[in-house]
């Protein structure tokens, strides 16, 4: 199966910024290519941190399960994000499994050989401590959302987060490319089935989105900043 590889979005890889497209080149081609199907993953919770990745195409669901057994829908990676990155440099098990939504082509290193590349080329290692820090405030945002925020507010805040990463410009509004279940979308806002279907369908009947066949397409973004801020 043939995949297309984004370069746009490549280039924007945090852990690749102001490095030069020689360089960049140089970086990928020490990398092993590895192709990942639909349901399978990169990496399981508890596994070994050995390897470290860059998606180059595809879509990636990362998602923690509970001691309760619950799982928990962290977020979702395209094209240029960074799989295991800062858990691998850190050396400890990975926190949460990468599975693809879709077909997926990544480039991966192990743990000793990233290293040696950031000895080399430091603004590498200045970049995985970028991602650090924003991989930091994105979990303090979550954490405040789900200590303060009504369910609500939770969810339309979570279609918007996708909606910057994910978002596609249709005829109807901006369609949020990636397979979206109302499962994964309790699962990603602390809650349940019920309270999402409940609202997803109030919003369909407002006309604030419309959702078929797991994709969500946003018809009035300004009505779910709107519920998002509490405005």
């Amino acid at each position: 199966m043939r995949i297309t590889v984004d370069e746009e979005s490549l280039a924007r890889c945090a852990l690749l910024k102001e490095i030069s497209p020689a360089e960049r080149q140089t970086i990928l081609a020490t990398g092993q290519e590895r192709r990942v199907m639909p349901g399978e993953y990169f990496f399981h919770q508890g596994e070994a941190s050995d390897w470290l990745y860059i998606l180059l195409a595809g879509q990636v669901k990362l998602a923690q399960v509970t001691e309760a057994g619950n799982q928990v829908v962290i977020g979702y990676l395209g094209p240029g994000g960074g799989l295991g990155i800062v858990v691998a440099l850190s050396n400890i098990p990975y926190p949460l499994s990468a599975e693809a939504m879709e077909p997926c082509l990544a480039v991966g290193w192990e743990r000793e050989e990233m290293k040696a590349l950031m000895r080399r080329y430091p603004q590498l290692a200045l970049n995985s401590l970028g991602m650090v820090g924003e991989r930091f405030a994105e979990l303090q945002e979550r954490f405040r959302d789900l200590a303060t925020r009504r369910v609500e507010q939770r969810v339309a805040r979570a279609l918007l987060r996708l909606v910057r990463q994910f978002g596609k410009r249709v005829p109807q509004g901006v369609l949020i490319d990636i397979p979206l279940s109302r499962q994964s979308l309790a699962e990603m806002t602390g809650t349940n089935i019920y309270q999402v279907s409940r609202m997803v369908s109030r919003w369909e009947k407002e006309g604030v989105l419309q959702s078929d066949h797991q994709r969500i397409t946003i018809l009035k973004a300004h009505e779910l900043v709107i519920l998002g801020e509490d405005l």
